[in-house]
């Protein structure tokens, strides 16, 4: 599901230039950091499998996942250099301060504009708020409506490559449970796994 969703976007083409690898491989990157989430955050499905929020909760200092380098070597093979240069800088952005961090809000291309997104969104923060934090993300310039309609603010956008703009946007913390979305959402149980969702774009 979240390969499918990246899939066309300008990130995934310099991830993963050659298209006939790109889906099977930007499937394997993101079940390593579902994976991680299950241990250290939280994961959202609608419940029509069509999208999905993968959050880490960012308390202190996070563990990499599990055999990380090697896992992602044999998930990514000779692209992994991009996937570990994005990493890095992704890491080096981190604010200091405890978050969530929102990495993976995905909805499979036939499903966008219909809502879920919002509703995946309306889940997160719900969460979120009940414990008063704030929460980061990095987009690319598609998903930045979308966040701005849900309190984020723009700060300082992180380049990869010549263009290829990646944009962080941060939420403060306030609370707020009043939002609610119009799709059914459930975190994963054992008959409803991300890995599963992952490797089935």
């Amino acid at each position: 599901m979240i390969a499918e969703a990246l899939h066309p976007s300008p990130l995934a083409e310099w991830l993963v230039p050659d298209d006939a690898r790109r889906a099977r491989v930007l499937a394997a990157v993101a079940a390593i950091w579902v994976e991680h989430a299950m241990f250290y955050g939280e994961v959202h499905l609608v419940d029509d499998w069509s999208a999905a929020s993968v959050c880490l909760r960012r308390y202190g200092p996070l563990p990499p996942p599990a055999d990380y380098a090697a896992r992602l070597a044999e998930a990514a093979g000779p692209h992994t250099d991009r996937f570990a240069a994005v990493h890095d800088l992704l890491a080096a952005a981190q604010p200091d301060e405890a978050h969530h961090h929102l990495a993976y809000l995905a909805v499979r291309p036939p499903f966008q504009g219909t809502g879920r997104g919002q509703a995946l969104m309306a889940q997160v923060h719900s969460r979120i708020d009940h414990l008063t934090m704030p929460c980061w993300t990095v987009t690319l310039a598609a998903g930045q409506r979308l966040l701005t309609r849900n309190g984020y603010q723009p700060a300082n956008a992180i380049t990869p490559a010549d263009g290829l703009t990646l944009h962080q946007m941060h939420r403060p913390a306030h609370r707020d449970t009043t939002t609610t979305g119009a799709w059914p959402v459930r975190a994963p149980t054992a008959d409803h796994q991300p890995g599963r969702a992952v490797e089935r774009p």
